[in-house]
């Protein structure tokens, strides 16, 4: 049987003990005690040393205050009363007397000391008290004299040793800040990331795997006179994998991993960024054949000479310098390949992009369906589902998602399982795992007045009813009245995943945002607030139209923006009148997509009415609810294109092609599913809101 005590000195397995951590902090309130004492024991005042001949006579005239007989000395040391400096002093300046003059004499012995204060008090009537003390030790006085002095000294010691990397000293050195923070994944000590750890991808899969392929067999590609890339630069939207790919390239070729961001460059000492530089590479070539991995390297590749400022030595550039001459400076054949990731190519110095450094761009882009289905299959490994979850059915739900967004979906279901004390994660726990995500929180208990509630229906039933006519307009799945996150209302639509936009399709899109205003000036008579977000959104959208695509008809094909940000240093290409055309064209635009929607909407009152009837009662409608009121939508959406196109690709049959059931967008208007994208998820809100969920 254990003793009880070793029970309660044992440490938990895999952690370790808590040491003694050291702070800076604790150094300056060690220095400021110090400080405060020397400045206590520090008696400025002035001191004077007296014969006992002259010492008894000013003792007669009761000049003193107190003394402090030191038997062992046989010292005397007295104060000096206020008033009768001058005449122990004479004239000196009262600044160096100080408050607490005092004077020293030698005396006989104690015994001569007591009997000549005893005469005095007889005779002279003094009032001086008198104190006797053995005296100071020697050590003491020593330590009261020199002891702040070695205490400072010693402080500074230990402060020069923790700097220059001596006992106790860590990575934060103020001597080892040149030294590069990168992480190394040792090919031996790591677990191991390969590509089937990576789900989808398959055409940065592609791209990458030369570089694997080198570092296996570099003999292959030198015999032949051929050079691999020196830098590949990974190029996608946040959360598309793009360290899980690097980390991956690194585990498939059995190679060390240096991993670090860009910002570990930035220091706010000078020439720091440049020295971790020149220490990143030379710890590669040390490991050759490696991998270094840079992440968001936009912090320090950002085009130089952009922000112009008054410092003539900007560090951030001279970081940047540095990086430069060392992807040229190493061999093509050393064996040290650079990986970077980012998601703001265009902002990078062309030097950084040109042949010979980061000269191979990998596009990292957001997943397709079957990728997306990939993904969802990897992040389900862990999760207790039952067998109501699919995962090609989840994939349909989520256009758009990236990698970190389903990661984000599966761990919110699991959730939202375990919060209803479920045993097992189900399809309905995934679905409202979306509309968490997409919409916010559901808050039912916002109290909302019945005027503000049938406003909110009449404006959602715009929307839906318009989406639902248009033939460009996105598919609605989801339209509720119920508050959720900041919107008091929100109808989810699925967006075609489309390669390019034409005009048609902008207006669509256009006029069905503009039906929430409509519906309400139609059939209310009056307009509220809760259309901002719309308006906000179709504002930008008219004027990327004229500015940006050429798509108005007094300014045709004329693009006004810079993609590259490098060739001018104004923001308005343009003159004033031009400005004033800008504006009345965007004007227009906006205004014939809105008659537009209130003539359809007047076409359609019936249905529209009978619509917004229905989410006051339930509210929460569907898609079916809107095809039972308004009929069969008469066009196929290119979604459903694409996904039969994607299941003849794949060898699936195609049972019940005639039944839009079978097909992406009908399956999720009969379910509670609210899709999202990052660039495409759309969120029509009834609040002044966002309308775009990341």
């Amino acid at each position: 049987m254990e003793n009880k005590n070793d029970l309660f000195n044992k440490t938990p397995k895999g952690r370790k003990p808590k040491m003694f951590r050291f702070n800076l902090y604790w150094m300056y309130g060690l220095i400021f005690i110090m400080l405060v004492a020397l400045y206590m024991t520090n008696d400025s005042s002035g001191t004077k040393e007296l014969g006992w001949t002259e010492f008894q006579k000013l003792a007669q005239e009761n000049v003193f205050d107190k003394m402090t007989v030191y038997n062992k000395k046989n010292l005397v040391e007295a104060t000096v009363k206020s008033g009768k400096t001058e005449q122990v002093f004479g004239n000196m300046d009262v600044s160096k007397i100080g408050v607490s003059p005092k004077v020293y004499v030698m005396i006989p012995s104690a015994d001569k000391f007591s009997d000549f204060y005893d005469k005095a008090v007889l005779d002279n009537h003094i009032d001086t008290q008198v104190r006797f003390e053995e005296g100071d030790d020697a050590i003491w006085s020593f330590l009261v004299s020199f002891g702040p002095i070695i205490l400072l000294i010693g402080v500074w010691m230990f402060l020069m040793r923790r700097m220059s990397g001596g006992t106790g000293a860590g990575p934060g050195g103020v001597f080892s800040v040149g030294k590069a923070k990168a992480q190394l994944f040792d090919k031996d000590n790591d677990r191991k990331v390969t590509f089937k750890d990576v789900a989808g991808l398959a055409e940065a899969k592609q791209e990458v795997e030369e570089i694997v392929s080198f570092l296996k067999n570099p003999g292959k590609y030198t015999e032949l006179g051929g050079k691999i890339p020196k830098g590949a630069l990974l190029v996608g939207p946040p959360g598309t994998g793009k360290t899980l790919l690097a980390k991956a390239v690194a585990g498939e070729a059995n190679v060390p991993f240096f991993s670090l961001s860009g910002s570990d460059f930035v220091e706010m000492f000078v020439g720091v960024g440049a020295s971790r530089v020149r220490d990143l590479f030379r710890q590669a070539k040390e490991k050759s054949p490696c991998i270094v991995f840079i992440d968001e390297i936009d912090a320090v590749g950002r085009a130089r000479g952009k922000n112009a400022n008054m410092n003539s030595n900007d560090e951030r550039e001279n970081t940047l310098n540095q990086l430069l001459t060392e992807m040229d400076g190493f061999g093509s054949n050393s064996g040290v390949i650079i990986l970077a990731a980012t998601n703001r190519a265009d902002i990078l110095d062309k030097a950084l992009l040109r042949a010979g450094r980061f000269d191979r761009q990998v596009h990292v882009e957001l997943p397709d369906l079957n990728e997306r289905k990939e993904i969802f299959g990897v992040h389900l490994r862990p999760i207790k589902i039952d067998e109501s979850v699919d995962a090609e059915f989840l994939a349909r739900q989520t256009p758009g998602f990236s990698g970190a967004d389903i990661a984000n979906v599966c761990n919110e279901a699991a959730l939202i399982a375990a919060r209803n004390g479920k045993k097992f994660v189900q399809k309905e726990d995934f679905m409202n795992a979306v509309d968490r995500i997409v919409g916010g929180l559901e808050k039912r208990s916002k109290i909302t007045t019945e005027e503000e509630r049938k406003s909110i229906a009449t404006h959602e039933a715009g929307h839906a009813t318009l989406s639902w006519l248009l033939e460009h307009a996105n598919p609605l799945v989801k339209v509720t009245i119920v508050p959720r996150g900041k919107a008091l209302g929100a109808a989810w639509y699925l967006p075609e995943e489309r390669q390019i936009t034409t005009r048609e399709q902008l207006q669509d899109e256009m006029c069905a945002t503009l039906g929430g205003r409509a519906a309400e000036e139609l059939f209310l008579g009056k307009i509220s607030t809760g259309a901002s977000n719309d308006l906000e959104r179709v504002t930008k959208q008219a004027y990327a139209m004229v500015v940006y695509f050429g798509m108005s008809d007094k300014l045709p094909n004329l693009n006004y923006y810079d993609s590259t940000g490098q060739d001018w240093g104004f923001t308005k290409p343009y003159s004033e009148e031009t400005a004033k055309l800008i504006d009345i064209e965007v004007q227009k635009i906006i205004s014939e997509q809105y008659e537009r929607a209130k003539r359809i909407l007047s076409e359609n009152k019936e249905g529209h009415n009978q619509l917004a009837q229905v989410l006051l009662d339930r509210e929460v409608i569907y898609s079916e609810d809107v095809e039972h009121i308004f009929g069969k939508r008469a066009w196929i959406s290119r979604s459903q294109e694409i996904l039969a196109l994607q299941e003849k690709a794949n060898g699936k049959n195609k049972q019940k092609s005639t039944d839009e059931e079978s097909t992406g967008e009908t399956t999720i208007t009969t379910t509670t599913v609210s899709p999202a994208d990052e660039n495409k998820k759309e969120v029509s809100s009834d609040a002044n809101q966002t309308e775009k969920i990341a």
